[in-house]
């Protein structure tokens, strides 16, 4: 059986979409009925051009009406991040919550031939149509690693 290589992933999605995520949009989207946001995230953990991990993951915003004493907005924001609510205090938080992406990958090294493996992973972000945003794809690679295997 072969080891469990342990990599960390991180990445900031950072520009339009993260400055339109704001209690004034909120306020405009949930008026409008459109009341969540989805991305995916799909991260392919590449060994030159063949795909050796596929992971696909999402984010999720949820829009409520909300009489919290905590928060001096009428709507404010629920996250869905990896299959656990959270309830963010401020509008930081909340960007940080569904845009700031770290992730553990283990990858079992039994598939892996031995000597010396440089792994990458190909990222691809896509959301929908939104009142406060487009339909939009972006992608993004990592930095280049070196892995020896020994067997």
């Amino acid at each position: 059986m072969g080891e469990i290589l342990t990599l960390s992933l991180g990445f900031k999605i950072i520009g339009d979409i993260r400055e339109a995520i704001n209690p004034k949009n909120w306020e405009r989207a949930y008026d409008r009925h459109d009341n969540a946001f989805r991305m995916s995230i799909t991260v392919d953990l590449k060994m030159g051009r063949k795909i050796i991990l596929p992971i696909k993951f999402a984010r999720k915003a949820i829009m409520f009406w909300t009489r919290s004493p905590k928060i001096a907005n009428r709507i404010w924001i629920s996250i869905i991040k990896d299959d656990m609510l959270f309830y963010p205090v401020t509008v930081e938080e909340v960007r940080s919550y569904l845009f700031d992406v770290n992730r553990i990958i283990e990858l079992n090294t039994e598939n892996l031939d031995s000597g010396v493996h440089k792994l990458f992973a190909d990222i691809k972000v896509t959301w929908g149509k939104h009142t406060y945003t487009e339909p939009t794809v972006i992608v993004g690679r990592s930095n280049l690693i070196e892995v020896t295997c020994r067997k």
